[in-house]
């Protein structure tokens, strides 16, 4: 897999937005202005920043040596997936639809339900 099937599949979600917050080459994903992955593109193999619970990331750690501590991130909560020829795409896809619905779940329901 490489930058543009990642960026593709997170993309598919409902609300979401990309763009450049912090430099050129680091393609951050949001809904409703919440950061839920960050692609690096400088990057080969492609590497993704994704939260999810801070038990989970140290078992996904544990089991695959393409899931690290976030770069640059809190590490408690944020894994850099590194998505070589050997990385699980499934487990990828798994991954950033987690990380998606962890910050939509933090997003007020005011706004999740259309009111604002």
């Amino acid at each position: 897999m490489n930058h543009e099937v990642i960026r593709e599949f997170a993309l598919r979600f409902p609300d979401v937005t990309e763009g450049f917050p912090f430099d050129e080459t680091s393609l951050v994903f949001k809904v409703h202005g919440k950061i839920f992955a960050i692609l690096s593109l400088n990057r080969q193999p492609a590497r993704v920043n994704l939260k999810n619970s801070p038990e989970r990331n140290l078992e996904l750690r544990e089991e695959y040596e393409w899931i690290l501590p976030g770069y640059h991130a809190n590490k408690q909560h944020w894994n850099t997936v590194i998505a070589s020829e050997y990385a699980s795409w499934n487990l990828i896809q798994e991954m950033i639809e987690t990380s998606y619905k962890l910050v939509w779940q933090k997003v007020p329901k005011k706004v999740r339900e259309g009111g604002v």
